[in-house]
């Protein structure tokens, strides 16, 4: 039988969830005006940057339509200056009395209209202007492009009325976002620990760790960047979404991950292995030895795991003999001859 008084180490206890990444910015890109998708400029899958030139809506009746606009701002333009080259006129002839005042009136009043022509006009050619800008159609932001859902020579639909065509996919994935639910019991328990002085909130740059299903590590590292702002009533969680950096872009959207995150600030923590604690009915035990040999059982509350061995939160005192081997060979309140040994942790830091 072999007996070791606890570890004693500075640890951070963490907790474990599991959640999705999902991409920073996703967007659908649908055409803006109706007509014939005349050309594709990139390759399904492909990075594009912000401003790239994607697909080419055939231009020619846009085109039209611009010079059509522009020529009837001119007409209206022209009118204008015949208005008030007649108002002019009747302004003079009406201080003679040559002219009558509702002949001076009329002439005030086509100015006004021809006036208002030309500014119905010039909102003619700016929606000329924007059609045919909206013909080609670019990349609002940078990422990783989707396939094409709409091949070259097809009419497109862009009256936003009956459903805008949709065309292709963008979504940026560096950074990445990893979103996962906190039950309200544990989000309600960091909110006391957070009132308390004893953690960081949950709506600050909290540091947080997360790996694939493969990884048998934590490689990546983030922080947190939102907490919702309610809890879901129906399944009794919180959404809160951390944010990683993804310049490989190994990570994609969609996968599945676990994340940890602390669950208290660092501070000295007692550690035996997990074989050393008994279950007596709803009870956890550890067995001590007194320095005359006599077996005496104590009542602990163990935590998380801790580089392979697991944390002691109450029960244990620093100077405890606890036996950590040979369990099977000591009763409560008998005699024993220990052997003194030593308890080590798995050399990797790594909460279970």
């Amino acid at each position: 039988m072999t007996i070791s008084a606890p570890l004693q180490r500075e640890v951070v206890e963490y907790d474990e969830y599991t959640g999705q990444f999902s991409a920073f910015e996703y967007v659908e890109l649908r055409a803006r005006v109706s007509g014939y998708l005349q050309s594709h400029h990139f390759e399904e899958g492909q990075i594009v940057k912000k401003g790239d030139l994607l697909f080419v809506v055939d231009p020619r009746p846009f085109e039209a339509a611009l010079a059509s606009a522009r020529g009837l701002l001119k007409q209206a333009e022209a009118r204008v200056e015949l208005a008030d080259n007649q108002l002019a006129r009747a302004g003079k002839l009406r201080e003679r009395d040559f002219v009558a005042a509702s002949v001076y009136d009329e002439r005030v009043q086509e100015q006004r209209v021809a006036k208002a022509a030309v500014e119905i006009g010039r909102a003619a050619v700016r929606t000329a202007e924007l059609n045919l800008e909206f013909t080609r159609i670019l990349a609002p932001v940078g990422g990783r492009i989707g396939r094409r859902e709409v091949s070259d020579g097809n009419l497109v639909n862009g009256e936003a009325g009956s459903g805008n065509t949709l065309l292709t996919t963008i979504v940026a994935t560096d950074p990445i976002y990893f979103s996962f639910d906190m039950s309200e019991a544990n989000f309600t328990v960091y909110q006391r620990a957070v009132q308390d002085g004893k953690l960081q909130s949950t709506r600050d740059a909290v540091p947080v760790f997360a790996r694939l299903r493969d990884e048998p590590e934590w490689p990546r590292e983030g922080q947190l960047n939102f907490v919702d702002n309610q809890v879901d009533r129906s399944a009794g969680t919180i959404r809160i979404r951390a944010v990683f950096p993804n310049p490989d872009g190994f990570l994609t959207p969609g996968q599945f991950g676990r994340i940890r995150l602390p669950g208290s600030e660092p501070y000295m923590a007692l550690l035996v292995p997990d074989s050393a604690i008994l279950s007596d009915q709803s009870q956890k035990i550890v067995m001590t030895v007194g320095a005359d040999g006599t077996v005496t059982p104590k009542v602990v509350r163990p935590g998380p795991m801790y580089d392979g061995l697991r944390i002691i939160r109450a029960g244990l005192a620093p100077d405890d003999m606890v036996v950590i081997n040979g369990l099977v060979r000591v009763r409560a309140g008998g005699k024993v001859t220990p052997q003194t040994g030593e308890i080590r942790g798995a050399g990797e830091l790594r909460p279970g």
